[in-house]
């Protein structure tokens, strides 16, 4: 049974000691993934969409191009570990603030499920660990696991 970890240098750094992915038989399980710029560490900021002032408020704040980029995000860590988008089959959404953006994200992850429909649950949450307003869990399965 593979076990096998897998990191990819497209994707944003992990904040923590954890991979971005790891493969268990014939399933794929991403760690949670956020919007960060690929390459980027938890101090960086790189959050699309997003710019602080020098105290760390916000200044400007585009929920949409979060979502586009977790969603670029999640498929470079699927394409890294020998998946696709077409392959997952549960999603968990992470939201900071329900009732602002989840319409917003429903529009956008239609436009990219429309074929493959993956079991989802949404929940909101306080925060995340980094100044990013989205995060999503995934599990892929794997055609050909080894």
């Amino acid at each position: 049974m593979s076990n096998e970890r897998i990191n990819t240098n497209k994707a944003p750094k992990p904040v923590g000691l954890y991979p971005h992915a790891r493969k268990a038989g014939n399933l794929l399980f991403l760690s949670g993934v956020g919007p960060r710029s690929a390459g980027s560490d938890a101090n960086d900021s790189g959050v699309p969409g997003l710019e602080l002032d020098h105290n760390g408020n916000f200044k400007s704040f585009d929920f949409e191009a979060q979502v586009y980029s977790v969603f670029n995000n999640v498929r470079e860590i699927l394409e890294a570990s020998g998946s696709s988008w077409n392959d997952l089959v549960d999603v968990t959404v992470f939201l900071v603030n329900m009732k602002r953006d989840f319409h917003t994200f429903n529009r956008i992850y239609a436009e990219y499920f429309k074929d493959n429909q993956p079991c989802r649950t949404t929940v909101e949450i306080n925060s995340l660990p980094t100044p990013i307003a989205i995060e999503l869990k995934c599990i892929a399965v794997l055609n050909n696991a080894s």
